[in-house]
């Protein structure tokens, strides 16, 4: 992944981390022995039973209020699951398939034990670790209301937006931190940031980071918080990948599993559509000019340009989502997807997780996905808590047998079938048209140059130490 800032330096053969560098095609390789399942762990001490509304938890300080006014009223089943437990103190490992309420289910429980609490300058009290910039921004924006009726300070903490800013965050006291490893890091080696007194730390998607190489870094992070703070770790799939996570940090966790790895979900449909090498273009403007919106995944950054310049030019609103993107195009382009300016996003994975599109009903593999797991990812980008969608994989002939192992890895019946880009079929199961012709113009997202993001933070006024070697220049999140 060819990413732009501050955790480039994850990919580096040379950093003191140890990770490696994976070139710039956005597609990650796992070692497929890492890949199975891991067995989880036993819980010693018997967990507080599951409750039925938010009313009978002990959430402190106005976050009953902020509930009730948000018409929430009862949990979702990891909720009801974990929140007794993370509230009084325990270890959480917790799976649920996206969309199934995760970040309330971890959230509700950081602010509610950190009521009343403040922050030292530099030293936040709780730290929510996430893989990517877009996860980071949606954490963030879901627990804010919240963090508001508990009186506290919440800060994102991530690659491509000034560095400069988020360090100001630190200093003058933020009680939450949520956070991309690479970018964290940075802030610690500056001094800007300290972990010695955070009593909360929350993984979330843990197996994303593990596969990304963050690892090391999430591992140098946690061992600088409090030894005996409480740890919740949150993912839609978990693997062999987190084992060593869980057997370090988490102490007699309570376990809660939601779904099977696999993230089947029952109001979504799996359908793969047999296509003409010839065809592939075709069939994947037409559905492309379908009326209501769809997000289409391919493989590189690259590819994703091409595909959009050729949507536009053939009357299609398409906006483009990559690593090779700043973080303020990467905003505006879903800013436009979501109010309707644009109706195709075309993305490479880096829009497979932290992407939460209201009434999202289409995603379409363009190219299939590397394993089962992005397969589960792209794909939670619709059907998302109980809504219906479909997700959709354009196969060619020479695909055929991958993808259906991966399928069958993943536990997926999907609707099979050979269908052409002008075939009935293919308007059936995507409502695909034929697009106007007239080309159309979406106004280009600007990112705004700032330190965080090019010059490692050197017009916030700072000198960078010469130890550092513009770290922030070479790691992106």
């Amino acid at each position: 992944m060819n990413r732009t800032t501050s955790d480039r330096k994850n990919r580096n053969p040379r950093s003191s981390t140890g990770r490696r560098n994976r070139g710039h095609n956005e597609r990650r390789p796992r070692p497929a022995a890492q890949s199975s399942e891991f067995a989880l762990p036993e819980t010693i001490t018997p967990p507080l039973p599951a409750v039925d509304t938010f009313a009978d938890m002990d959430l402190a300080g106005g976050l009953n209020g902020k509930l009730a006014e948000l018409g929430m009223e009862s949990p979702f089943p990891i909720q009801a699951a974990t929140l007794p437990n993370s509230l009084a103190g325990r270890d959480v490992l917790g799976r649920g398939r996206t969309g199934s309420g995760k970040t309330l289910a971890f959230g509700l429980a950081v602010l509610s034990r950190l009521s009343g609490r403040t922050a030292a300058p530099h030293r936040p009290l709780a730290v929510v670790l996430v893989p990517t910039r877009e996860l980071a921004q949606q954490v963030t924006g879901a627990l804010t209301p919240y963090a508001r009726a508990a009186r506290l300070r919440i800060s994102t903490v991530v690659g491509g937006m000034p560095i400069g800013r988020q360090a100001g965050a630190l200093r003058r006291g933020t009680e939450v931190v949520v956070a991309t490893p690479g970018r964290l890091t940075d802030l610690l080696e500056r001094g800007d940031c300290h972990l010695d007194q955070v009593e909360i730390s929350v993984l979330d998607e843990a197996d994303q980071m593990t596969d990304m190489g963050f690892m090391p870094q999430v591992t140098h992070l946690l061992d600088r918080t409090l030894p005996h703070g409480q740890r919740m770790l949150f993912s839609a799939t978990l693997d062999r990948n987190v084992d060593r996570l869980v057997r370090r940090y988490l102490h007699d966790p309570v376990v809660h599993s939601v779904d099977p790895s696999a993230g089947a979900v029952t109001t979504m449909e799996h359908h793969v559509l047999h296509i003409g090498e010839d065809d592939k273009r075709a069939t994947a403007t037409r559905i492309a000019a379908r009326e209501d919106r769809v997000i289409m995944f391919l493989d590189t950054k690259r590819a994703v340009d091409k595909l959009v310049s050729h949507l536009l030019a053939n009357g299609v609103p398409a906006g483009g989502l990559h690593g090779g993107k700043s973080q303020g195009q990467r905003n505006r382009t879903l800013e436009q997807f979501k109010d309707g300016r644009v109706t195709t996003l075309v993305a490479t994975n880096v829009a497979a997780r932290g992407i939460d599109i209201a009434d999202l009903d289409l995603v379409v593999n363009v190219d299939p996905p590397q394993d089962h797991k992005d397969y589960l990812h792209r794909g939670g980008r619709t059907a998302r808590a109980g809504a219906t969608g479909s997700v959709v994989s354009l196969i060619l002939p020479r695909q055929r047998r991958s993808m259906s192992r991966l399928l069958s890895t993943a536990g997926i019946d999907a609707n099979t079938q050979s269908v052409h880009s002008e075939g009935a079929e293919l308007v059936q199961v995507t409502g695909a048209r034929t697009p106007s012709g007239v080309p159309v113009t979406i106004p280009e997202p600007v990112g705004r140059r700032t330190g965080g993001a090019r010059n490692g933070g050197a017009r916030n006024g700072r000198r960078r130490r010469p130890g550092n070697r513009g770290n922030a220049q070479r790691r992106a999140a």
